[in-house]
């Protein structure tokens, strides 16, 4: 399984059998699935959601939004839950216009799932982690 660093972008092949083990990326020594959300940046982005190969499900939120300040700690505990599943990011649509206007981002929270760089679903509005765990393992 191809992994790509969120915080070097390096990508890692990673055995299937290996992606619950907390493996760490080659190049920088971070974890790549520790089942804690990832941080993404505009620059970011793309490297990790087109480098990966499990399913990248980001969170595209905002510090002001209270739907997205409820839903963190969902969020959050949805990437334990996925842990070696789905690779589980958020990114500030603030912070990170670029990516939020590249994927039409119109409300937040905003939930995508990727696929291989492909957009294969999308939800809007805050969730609980099970109803996350669920969504996402629905696709």
């Amino acid at each position: 399984m191809l992994i790509t660093c969120t915080h070097c972008q390096a990508k890692n092949r990673v055995p299937d059998e290996r992606l619950g083990e907390n493996p760490n990326c080659g190049q920088c020594g971070h974890a790549l699935l520790d089942g804690h959300p990832a941080d993404l940046s505009d620059a970011s982005f793309g490297p990790v959601v087109n480098g990966t190969e499990l399913p990248v499900v980001v969170d595209f939120w905002a510090e002001w939004c209270g739907p997205c300040k409820m839903m963190a700690p969902q969020f959050k505990q949805a990437a334990a839950l996925l842990k070696g599943r789905a690779l589980l990011a958020k990114v500030d649509s603030d912070a990170c216009p670029r990516a939020s206007v590249q994927n039409r981002i119109r409300s937040i929270p905003t939930m995508v799932m990727f696929l291989h760089g492909q957009e294969v679903r999308r939800v809007s509005g805050a969730m609980s982690a099970q109803q996350i765990e669920q969504w996402v393992t629905q696709a």
